[in-house]
């Protein structure tokens, strides 16, 4: 823990800035339907934060070599506060989507910014511990955040007071302990038709997570809602839902260090799949039935990334590993712009029920597809790299996650050089900087 103590102003900037960024979409979509917001118009303002993250991830690296690390995120944190804030003293839906498109480009900005400062603060003996840490800071912030709906409301002011205090404290931990000024992550590029042939699996994976889990993110509050569950309740549903995303992480990726990733994608999908269709046929208006189904969801759906990411690592070729991490979040980006969109369109003609018909759709199809690339496809590499769970918050944190499986493979004596291991940009550079590479 002593290694790690350097980290703490870190780890609580990021966990201060993930508690406002999980309550900001639970909450803006509770109270876009208390103002009688359409489902396709809060699907579209969802939409437009995550087309605003793929433009962040672009621009991310400019600005921090324009204003370095903390003015950097002192000012993106006060446009994103700001433009929180001005969403409930503008109840407009083509603002809001501008709102939301800008907090977009902002906390994907500020993500990347955390991570690589991170990164760039931890060696190969604390690197594992600390992404650890980091996730488990994640997954408490986030879940936590959803209880201040139930606690000041969703009508009035305060919760968004709330909110917007939240992204600005998150600047206060940075700025008073840390005075270093890092490299620059990579800048965030990407060949999409060289993703495609390394694992076109892997490619049609990061799609379907966006299609189906930023749904859940924008769209999840309303159809919860829609069953007439409470503003407790709901907060409870997306709590579960990101909980049992962490439960079969490391079981799913430790098996599929063990057999075929595709057969494991094959069953985490199949879950996924199962669950929905728990939710559709037997859930109804039962919060108890609700929050299993949403928990066992949660539980096959959230590790599906991961999964992806492992694959596609797997049949890189040396040198490749950038491309890939970074590739793989614009397809999870493009796919997290149009589902929300397009989950919350079917709401509105159909219903709450049609929001996990849709979800069990994507998943089907992607069942159906794993199916043909496990018949039709080559078997999978002999000397596989390790399992590595990946967030979703910016490209940063895959290839940290990346690192740490490298630096375990060093120690065990194990070639580096293999396709999995991500070749000449692990080698030799992990204590450095990002961008030193």
């Amino acid at each position: 823990m002593h290694s790690l103590r350097p980290l703490i102003p870190l780890l609580t900037t990021a966990g201060v800035l993930l508690a406002g960024n999980g309550l900001q979409g639970t909450l803006i979509t509770l109270r876009g339907s208390a103002e009688g917001f359409s489902a396709t118009v809060i699907g579209l303002s969802g939409a437009g934060y995550f087309f605003g993250f793929i433009i962040g991830c672009w621009v991310t690296p400019w600005i921090l070599r324009t204003a370095g690390h903390i003015r950097a995120f002192a000012a993106l944190a006060a446009i994103a506060a700001c433009a929180s804030l001005a969403m409930v003293t503008v109840i407009d839906p083509f603002f809001w989507f501008l709102m939301r498109l800008v907090t977009g480009v902002c906390f994907a900005s500020m993500f990347a910014n955390v991570e690589s400062w991170i990164n760039a603060q931890v060696t190969n003996t604390n690197r594992a511990r600390t992404l650890a840490v980091y996730r488990f800071v994640d997954l408490g912030a986030v879940t936590l955040s959803q209880y201040m709906l139930p606690l000041f409301g969703i009508d009035g002011f305060e919760i968004f007071a709330v909110m917007t205090m939240l992204i600005i404290l998150s600047i206060v931990p940075v700025s008073l302990a840390d005075r270093s000024n890092p490299a620059p992550p990579a800048p965030f590029s990407f060949n999409p038709k060289l993703l495609w042939a390394v694992s076109p699996l892997a490619c049609a994976g990061a799609i379907t997570v966006g299609l189906t889990t930023a749904s859940f993110r924008s769209v999840g509050p309303l159809y919860a809602e829609g069953l007439g569950l409470q503003v407790t309740d709901i907060a409870s549903f997306m709590s579960a839902g990101i909980i049992g995303g962490i439960v079969l992480q490391y079981p799913l990726g430790y098996l599929s260090d063990i057999i075929s990733r595709r057969s494991v994608l094959l069953m985490a999908t199949t879950g996924s799949t199962l669950a929905g269709l728990f939710l559709v046929w037997f859930a109804g208006g039962d919060v108890a039935l609700n929050l299993i189904g949403i928990f066992l969801w949660g539980a096959f759906t959230m590790p599906l990334y991961s999964l992806s990411a492992a694959h596609a690592n797997d049949k890189a070729k040396a040198g490749e590993f950038v491309q890939i991490a970074s590739g793989l979040m614009f397809f999870w980006a493009i796919g997290a712009s149009i589902g929300p969109l397009l989950s919350a369109v079917l709401v509105d003609w159909f219903g709450p029920v049609a929001f996990f018909t849709y979800a069990c759709s994507m998943h089907g199809a992607f069942v159906i597809y794993t199916i043909v690339r496990i018949v039709r496809g080559a078997p999978d590499e002999p000397d596989r790299g390790r399992f590595a769970a990946v967030l979703r918050t910016s490209p940063v944190f895959a290839r940290m996650a990346q690192q740490s499986v490298q630096g375990e493979t060093a120690k065990s004596g194990a070639n580096p050089a293999d396709g999995s291991e991500g070749g000449d940009e692990a080698r030799g550079g992990e204590d450095k900087p990002e961008n030193s590479r």
